[in-house]
């Protein structure tokens, strides 16, 4: 019978990681394992505070369902059993990949998915600093094909606009993880599309969005903080061009495909992205992004210790993961 065991594990990341909402110097994951005959399933997940969620709170909801584990939960059964958010995530991708294990068909067969996962380009985050530090970053990685910029409001373009002449060549996309007034969003992207700025992801609020549908702007805006499963997906449409599915919002590689196909029905582009992680994380993800407009699962490269094995990056390209890590 199927045991679920819970660990909190701590990554340090390389320097530190800056967003509108605040600074860290480490990753803090929770990991759900389920064990039985021989095989080992493994799932990761990042408590988000912004969620309401916390290390203590995530562990204790998945040592609530070790019962239904041990029972023979399965990942439909979970959609009902648990909400969407970081223990799901957890979960569900322990269950795929336990499945993958015991059966010895990997996850994207077992998915459905008409072919096997093929490498793709990750974006490069610039955390969110001073100008002069932006374009010194993008300067180290100038080689790198495509950036994200962390942005916040104030000092934005000038903060663009280092990076931009620092990396002549690089595709540029930028987050402002909600930091913006709804006065910003024209001027700014009217700004941003001339410094060839390919995307705006998350301007306003969330609470804010209604506000984005009669906002004039150049460059496509991409839902995170306001998009999360299926069941919110529909507020979305006429606001957002694209939509950034991040598995610990939708709960799992599970609710993620669904929600990725409902938003391609909508005729919404697809970014797929990741909390800051390990590669064990980026994983289950990696299956999703296949065919995205936008990836940004860098995780592991912004960290200065990753799970071994990880993932293998030649530069910003993700080769496909190993068995031995997930899947």
């Amino acid at each position: 019978m199927p045991i679920l065991t819970v660990r909190h594990d701590s990554f340090p990341i390389a320097g530190t990681f800056t967003i509108s909402r605040g600074s860290k110097t480490t990753v803090e994951v929770v990991v759900a394992e389920i064990s039985g005959d021989g095989h080992v399933g493994r799932g990761e997940c990042v408590p988000y505070a912004r969620y309401g969620e916390s290390i203590d709170s995530v562990i204790e909801e998945l040592r609530g369902m070790e019962k239904a584990v041990t029972d023979g939960l399965t990942r439909e059964a979970l959609l009902d059993a648990m909400p969407a958010g970081a223990a799901r995530n957890a979960l569900d991708c322990a269950l795929w990949d336990f499945e993958a294990k015991a059966t010895g068909m990997p996850v994207w067969q077992r998915a459905g998915l008409s072919t096997a996962p093929e490498p793709v380009v990750t974006a490069y985050t610039l955390s969110l600093d001073t100008p002069e530090n932006m374009a010194a970053k993008a300067t180290e990685n100038a080689t790198r094909p495509l950036f994200k910029l962390k942005l916040t409001g104030e000092g934005d373009l000038e903060r663009v606009a280092a990076v931009r002449e620092a990396a002549p060549n690089t595709r540029l996309i930028v987050d402002a993880n909600e930091g913006w007034s709804v006065s910003m969003v024209e001027p700014f992207s009217e700004k941003l599309a001339a410094l060839g700025v390919e995307m705006i992801e998350q301007p306003l609020p969330a609470a804010d969005d209604a506000m984005l549908a009669d906002v004039a702007h150049p460059i496509p805006l991409c839902a995170d903080e306001s998009a999360h499963a299926r069941e919110g997906f529909p507020s979305l449409v006429g606001k957002y061009e694209m939509i950034n599915i991040k598995i610990d919002k939708t709960g799992g590689l599970t609710e993620a495909l669904a929600l990725k196909a409902m938003a391609e029905d909508a005729g919404m582009d697809i970014m797929v992205g990741c909390m800051l992680a390990t590669s064990l994380g980026m994983a289950p993800a990696f299956l999703v992004a296949q065919g995205a407009k936008v990836v940004d699962l860098d995780g592991p490269l912004l960290l200065a210790r990753d799970r071994d094995p990880g993932f293998v990056f030649d530069g910003s390209t993700m080769m496909p993961p190993s068995a031995a890590l997930w899947g």
